[in-house]
């Protein structure tokens, strides 16, 4: 039971981990994307439509490369397309970061939803729902010496290729803002833009990069969160908070994405307890949906007290910068 509800907090946790990290990388740069639900909500939705035209195309004769690989570039190329959106507007055209973010959410759940229950009218299903299980099958696929190795080829071994992707990647993360220079230049930016301007750094192309690659890895959250964790079934609003989760996650992790590991599995188990305690009531369940936010909260409030820097966000999130005031 100790195994499985490990194994279940990983698979909850990993969706979180990819929107956190992404959203990590975006606000070094100093910008604060609240669109980091909307633009999961896409990526999912994009890595479906790849995933559905693909098994169109094939008519059951599928190549199992091509049938991973179509959706993790259509959800690839869909967070881009909305993180280019969101940095237009507020790198751009300077436009209020916090609006933006939330306007980008909205637009992002409506047009997933759009584009869902036309796949569904297509299907002729009397489900509102999509099942892409031959494409979920390819994604799922784990390591094959796993079952040799008791609870602990369960635990470590057992994930979809998305989970240790997803570590991968926040390492990779943390890796370069550390120990980079072009993770010093995008620190420099989310710090001071105006020194980082004046020292010669593009702090236009380093925002513009950093929201990018940040929406294209918080977008991969989504499809994960499709393809592993529903097993191929999309169904509109099923995604819930788990975009909101991942933005709390990023003040648990302390802007720091190699803590976001931990976090993101702590998140998971902590939204997996209320099945595995019995005897809880309707509204003790729901209790238990708000520990997350509560445990944020509380990580919030201990570093806001101790107020060292390390544990702060970057000094110019969520404000534009403006070149000729410098």
């Amino acid at each position: 039971m100790i195994t499985q509800f490990i194994c279940r907090a990983i698979l909850l946790g990993v969706p979180l981990l990819y929107g956190s990290t992404g959203e990590i990388i975006t606000e070094k740069s100093g910008h604060l994307n609240l669109g980091i639900p909307g633009i999961m909500y896409v990526g999912a939705i994009s890595g479906v439509i790849g995933a559905f035209l693909y098994e169109g195309a094939a008519a059951g004769a599928m190549n199992g490369v091509l049938a991973v690989l179509i959706p993790f570039i259509c959800a690839v190329v869909g967070s881009i397309l909305m993180g280019l959106i969101y940095s237009f507007l507020t790198v751009t055209l300077r436009a209020n970061q916090n609006v933006t973010g939330l306007a980008i959410t909205t637009f992002g759940i409506g047009l997933g939803n759009f584009f869902g229950g036309s796949l569904v009218k297509l299907t002729s299903s009397d489900l509102p729902s999509i099942a892409l299980t031959k494409t979920s099958a390819f994604f799922s696929v784990k390591l094959p010496f796993a079952d040799s190795l008791g609870a602990v080829g369960e635990i470590l071994f057992s994930h979809d290729f998305l989970t240790y992707l997803a570590i991968i990647i926040a390492v990779l993360a943390s890796f370069v803002l550390n120990k980079t220079r072009v993770g010093l230049n995008l620190r420099s930016v989310g710090e001071n833009p105006a020194t980082a301007d004046a020292a010669g750094i593009n702090v236009t192309k380093y925002k513009y990069l950093a929201t990018c690659a940040g929406s294209a890895i918080a977008g991969l959250g989504g499809l994960q969160y499709v393809m592993s964790y529903a097993n191929g079934v999309w169904s509109n609003n099923a995604f819930g908070d788990r975009g909101w989760m991942a933005i709390a996650l990023v003040i648990f992790a302390l802007w720091k994405p190699s803590f976001a590991i931990f976090g993101s599995f702590v998140f998971g188990a902590l939204c997996n307890a209320n099945n595995y305690i019995q005897g809880l009531g309707t509204e003790t369940q729901e209790l238990f949906k708000m520990l997350p936010y509560v445990v944020t909260i509380v990580v919030l409030i201990i570093t806001s007290m101790r107020k060292k820097r390390e544990h702060q966000p970057p000094a110019s999130l969520g404000i534009s910068y403006f070149r000729e005031d410098r």
